[in-house]
């Protein structure tokens, strides 16, 4: 009797590890791949003329694309801030870009404050193995590295950027030596290609667990280098430093192929949730981005600033060769992520949404976003329904109207005095609950940004 029950016993155990093997393995998995300073125009599904990109469009035609999407910055530290929390960053003080510590400001908090938690916080008591490739931007010093910040597994740099093809023991700025704690770096052969074959390890080797995997390129942020290869792919782009752009996302798409391609032969491709974004717009005179038909640049709350390729991809859950046309967030990420993971997305004080009941349902659901708010140094914008208005410190308000207005050509505030107003108003009060930031950027930047809304840019493709 006592062996019967034994057996017994020991099949109900048996039972219940596989029910639970099973439930860990229908959680399903996240993939984040940012493209570093991407223009919105500069990809062959956005209208671009010069450069091909067939695997992200492939990723957009099999998934959902947003054409109303957004990120919460217009440069890449308080943009990453934004999305790897699903909190607009200035709600924690994240306003400026990460650079040198100005004096009065203590260096212990320059970086992503300890008291936000991230993507990978929320994801990893759910079961998670959360690895980031690339870059980070958050903090430098110890206590804001990425392995105290959720992730199990680090490949890459804590700095802005990286050289593309060397990286120095003793290397600083943009030379700066990998860093790895699953194995020892390898030496740097292209580092986008680099980038997706880590990527692509990771998903091998986490392919029995459910994973979150942070794929974060530096492509085609500066500096300008390029394979001769590629190169010679756009030997016909006169400009050599519009050249270099192209073969630089030519690049980041190939590796998008690659991460999708495993995805796919591994069996994983139907159980994964993929996302493509860029932390910001194109800063267009430094990389030889374009934005159209958006005005302005990265630094910019201008949509060209602001307003980047946003795609969704999840066979047979996201349909497929779809566009969604309601304003979204990259702040929306977080929320989603943890909703389909089990956790209580509900009990954060997320400023983003769970999106997925409202792109995957059959019947209109209400706009995930009545309002979009942003603020960046010298400047702050909010966009309520077919409205835009964005608040300078030497000029009246700059009101569009994007529905007829896409390219923010024409400045109407005076036009519609009550929108003006309204928008105004709902702006400042949100203002003025934000704390203060925690660091900030060298003061010469303000001059340099209020500049760029002066500037002339390309809102039409190139012939």
């Amino acid at each position: 009797m006592n062996k019967k029950r034994t057996g017994l016993l020991f099949l109900v155990i048996l039972n219940c590890l596989i029910t639970l093997g099973q439930n860990q393995k229908q959680k399903p998995n996240f993939i984040l791949i940012v493209a570093d300073d991407l223009g919105y125009g500069d990809l062959s599904l956005t209208g671009s003329t010069q450069i091909k990109t067939p695997n992200i469009d492939k990723l957009a035609n099999g998934g959902m694309f947003f054409s109303q999407g957004y990120v919460s910055s217009a440069v890449c530290s308080p943009s990453r801030a934004g999305f790897i929390t699903g909190i607009n960053q200035v709600e924690f003080g994240h306003d400026n870009n990460l650079a040198n510590n100005q004096p009065g400001f203590d260096p212990e908090y320059l970086g992503l404050p300890l008291s936000v938690k991230t993507i990978a916080d929320h994801l990893k008591p759910l079961g998670y193995v959360n690895g980031l490739i690339g870059k980070w931007h958050l903090g430098h010093t110890k206590q804001f590295h990425p392995l105290k910040r959720g992730f199990d597994e680090f490949w890459g740099y804590t700095g802005g950027g990286h050289d593309y093809f060397v990286s120095e023991t003793n290397g600083k700025g943009y030379r700066v030596p990998l860093e790895c704690n699953y194995k020892k770096p390898q030496q740097i052969t292209y580092i986008t290609d680099d980038k997706g074959d880590e990527c692509v390890d990771f998903i091998k080797r986490h392919k029995n667990e459910a994973f979150f995997l942070f794929a974060s390129f530096n492509a085609p942020h500066t500096p300008m280098q390029a394979t001769k290869e590629d190169l010679e792919l756009y030997a016909h782009i006169k400009d050599s430093k519009r050249r270099t752009y192209a073969a630089m996302v030519h690049r980041l798409d190939v590796n998008v192929g690659k991460i999708m391609n495993t995805l796919k032969n591994q069996g994983l491709d139907k159980n994964t949730l993929v996302i493509f974004i860029s932390d910001n717009g194109g800063p267009t005179k430094t990389n030889g981005s374009i934005n159209a038909p958006y005005n302005g640049k990265k630094g910019t709350l201008l949509e060209g600033g602001i307003h980047v390729p946003y795609i969704m991809h999840w066979p047979g859950t996201i349909p497929s060769g779809t566009t969604y046309s309601n304003p979204v967030s990259s702040l929306d990420f977080a929320p989603t992520f943890m909703a389909l993971a089990g956790g209580n997305e509900k009990a954060v004080s997320f400023s983003g949404v769970n999106l997925l009941p409202a792109i995957t349902s059959t019947t209109p659901l209400a706009e995930p976003h009545e309002l979009l708010k942003w603020r960046f140094t010298i400047s702050a914008a909010i966009r309520k329904g077919e409205w835009k208005l964005i608040r300078l410190p030497d000029r009246l308000p700059l009101l569009y109207h994007l529905p007829s207005d896409p390219s923010e050509q024409n400045n109407i505030a005076l036009k519609h005095l009550e929108t003006t107003k309204d928008l105004l108003k709902t702006l400042g009060e949100w203002d003025v609950t934000l704390p203060h930031p925690v660091f900030l950027e060298g003061a010469q930047w303000k001059k340099i940004q209020l500049g760029q809304y002066d500037d002339t840019y390309q809102i039409t493709q190139p012939d």
